[in-house]
């Protein structure tokens, strides 16, 4: 196994305990020339992308069809739609995340599984002008007794990335960071995501769940939603 398949590996091992049985979960590393997207799906993207968002874009589709293979489907594309959201086949739900060393897709039957997210993000601190726009009040209240603050505020900011992802195949509703409040079980390593206004079939006060890890150089956040009516 060479040096980068390994650290995907591992990476992946990471992720894993994060979601059921019953999701698939795949990767693949954008610095290694994944192979190319199918020709509808490189149609979403813009003719002046660079060479960086091409690479992590074809990683990710190549995890999303790793997973579908996973799933026992023959790999289809997963188009960009108009609101630049992937368009996933009928009887599935997803969600596809990629950053400058890592993309990884998850993927689930429609039925028990109803929504899911995923976000990686390098594991750097967020900076703190950033706060304010990321981060309540009450979070940053949290924050200043963690011992890793910089690390922690960038796990809500991930939280909050896959929570959205996960809410939006339900409610197609755009909103900004304020849109969730975060509360964490450390011990758990996981977290719950409180929407601050109704977002249709969510209303204020009702919570997205998901977990997170920390590790291999990435900060990984999960969601998934199960179970609603």
């Amino acid at each position: 196994m060479t040096e980068r398949n390994s650290r995907l590996a591992e990476r992946l091992a990471l992720v894993r305990p994060l979601f059921a049985a019953d999701v698939a979960l795949a990767g693949a590393d954008p610095l290694a020339a994944p192979p190319a997207p199918l020709a509808e799906e490189a149609a979403g993207l813009s003719p002046n992308a660079v060479a960086k968002r091409r690479n992590e874009f074809a990683a990710g589709r190549d995890a999303v069809h790793q997973a579908m293979r996973q799933l026992g489907m023959p790999p289809v594309p997963v188009q960009v739609g108009s609101d630049r959201a992937p368009v996933w086949p009928a009887r599935v739900v997803g969600s596809i995340t990629h950053t400058k060393s890592c993309a990884m897709a998850v993927l689930a039957r429609k039925g028990a599984v109803q929504a899911l997210g995923i976000d990686v993000e390098e594991d750097e601190p967020l900076k703190d002008e950033l706060l304010p726009a990321i981060c309540s009040d009450r979070e940053q209240a949290w924050l200043k007794r963690q011992d890793n603050p910089g690390q922690m505020a960038k796990v809500i900011f991930s939280a909050k990335e896959a929570a959205y992802k996960a809410q939006y195949t339900l409610s197609r509703a755009f909103y900004g960071f304020d849109g969730m409040e975060l509360e964490f079980d450390l011990a758990e390593r996981a977290y719950q995501a409180f929407f601050t206004a109704d977002r249709p079939p969510f209303s204020r006060g009702e919570a997205v769940g998901g977990r997170f890890a920390i590790g291999a150089g990435l900060i990984i956040t999960t969601a998934e939603i199960r179970g609603r009516g």
